[in-house]
């Protein structure tokens, strides 16, 4: 259990909520902290009109008047007024006015810090750039065997305060720690009894400058952790050896696709086993017949970090063996959302980097696949996703959406004057369909590669509008070759 000293009382305290925003976090953090007692100020760039949705979905006493907010812009007067600011995740922590509230000694707080000063069980957390979001999931599928356990901080659906709200139901959590979140850990927040880093690669440049800007971030993760406790690393990233030289304080283990070398512990997979070394001795732990071919490879590094993540908080080798038949398939990260004998549609919106995208066209790519991509840039290279471009989708077969990052695409691909190009989702779609209707059987394949501010909410809102198209069309084509059969 956590020490007291590390639980935040907000009863009675002027808490000012530092961006409200439109996708439902700053409404759950506003919520809570109205249900804490305190004096809750919610400012944001955004006007009045605009955030309305969310201010509507505000359910606090009376006290929370709705013409007292400061909307439309922040102030230092907002900061120097109250005695805590609690920042929503699209917030840096160079912000100015953040900055003004730690020059002015302010206790500044976000989701996730809330969460892990009060949450008084033991937690599994994981960040890293891709694979994150699966490997919470499946850590909280393991967990399940042998505890009452909860994700939280991965989705709208599980913010960190709501988990909190609840956690006389659960006797431990998996967690998603984004690097904006780890921007604000310090000294005060109790560390993670097991932390994970899946990998690092670019993203994120246009908030955190630099590659080793963002891998210091992530590295707050494991900074406060003891000897007792956890930390596990991809030996196969390129980045573990940057964060071995923070000389972490906690046991090391590491997860490969290859044979571990003796001095170090942890999971490795070899033909289809998993063996789990430890002080120079492994044993056959798991076996995963066909696992790749059905979920592939970069699956594999989801489920070994996911199944060492869990043994190390408890659970058995054969409870987690006796899991992986029912992994959970996690929505948006190379999502099959349509399958008939001439075509499959997979939805991988959450593929927001080019590293990320590569790893669904090593898995769906081919002669016969048609590739929706493209969104907004923020700084990343695409020299390596081109390549594998070309190796794996027929020019012909390429459709992009316009937006910022489209532009760097077609000139790391050469294909400005080539490209097929829409304003629309629904544009590429449709285009995407007729080309699969040449083919006996195709597939399409939609990894943007990029974030979707410039037409989306978020990668969240662009997933499920291009679901909704494929329902939709795919339910109209249904119907005029039933006419046509009629």
């Amino acid at each position: 259990m956590k020490p007291s000293l590390f639980q935040t009382d907000f009863k009675g305290k002027k808490v000012l909520v530092f961006g409200l925003g439109l996708l439902g976090g700053g409404v759950a953090t506003t919520n809570w902290l109205l249900r804490q007692g305190a004096k809750v100020t919610v400012t944001d760039l955004k006007d009045k009109k605009t955030l309305m949705p969310s201010l509507k979905k505000i359910k606090g006493p009376s006290r929370f008047n709705l013409d007292e907010q400061k909307l439309g812009g922040h102030s230092e007067q907002d900061i120097k007024e109250n005695e805590v600011v609690v920042v929503n995740p699209d917030v840096s922590i160079n912000n100015k006015y953040i900055q003004l509230a730690f020059n002015l000694g302010k206790q500044v707080e976000n989701e996730a810090t809330i969460f892990l000063k009060n949450w008084q069980k033991p937690v599994v957390a994981i960040t890293g750039t891709r694979g994150k979001t699966t490997t919470v999931n499946w850590t909280n599928h393991f967990l399940k065997s042998k505890y009452k356990s909860s994700v939280a901080g991965n989705s709208y659906d599980n913010p960190f305060l709501k988990i909190l709200d609840k956690q006389k139901s659960f006797e431990i959590a998996a967690v998603e720690i984004p690097s904006f979140a780890l921007e604000f850990f310090d000294k005060t927040v109790p560390s993670s009894d097991v932390a994970v880093i899946t990998s690092i690669y670019q993203d994120h440049l246009n908030r955190h400058n630099t590659l080793k800007d963002y891998a210091l971030t992530k590295a707050n993760i494991f900074k406060n952790q003891s000897s007792k406790q956890h930390l596990i690393l991809n030996y196969d990233n390129d980045w573990t050896k940057f964060f071995l030289k923070q000389k972490p304080r906690s046991q090391v283990w590491f997860f490969s696709n290859k044979k571990l070398p003796l001095r170090f512990n942890g999971i490795y997979s070899q033909k289809e086993a998993i063996l789990f070394q430890k002080n120079g001795k492994a044993e056959v732990v798991l076996k995963v017949n066909d696992f790749v071919k059905n979920w592939g490879g970069h699956n594999l590094y989801n489920l070994l970090a996911s199944s060492l993540s869990a043994h190390l908080s408890g659970v058995s080798w054969r409870e987690i063996e006796n899991k992986i038949a029912d992994l959970p398939q996690v929505p948006f990260r190379q999502e099959i959302i349509f399958q008939s004998p001439k075509l499959k549609i997979i939805n991988d919106t959450t593929a927001t980097s080019p590293d990320g995208a590569i790893a669904a066209l090593e898995r769906f790519g081919s002669a016969n696949t048609i590739l929706i991509t493209g969104g907004t840039d923020r700084q990343l290279e695409y020299q390596a996703w081109s390549k594998v471009v070309k190796k794996k989708i027929k020019s012909k077969n390429l459709i992009f959406l316009s937006g910022s990052a489209t532009d760097k695409m077609l000139k790391a691909k050469g294909l400005r004057t080539k490209a097929t190009i829409f304003d629309t989702l629904k544009e590429c779609f449709e285009a995407a369909l007729e080309k699969a209707g040449k083919y006996s059987q195709s597939v399409i394949l939609f990894s943007p590669a990029a974030k979707s501010f410039e037409k989306f909410k978020n990668e969240y809102d662009r997933g499920e509008q291009f679901n909704n198209l494929v329902g939709g069309l795919i339910k109209k084509e249904r119907k005029i070759e039933s006419r046509q059969s009629g």
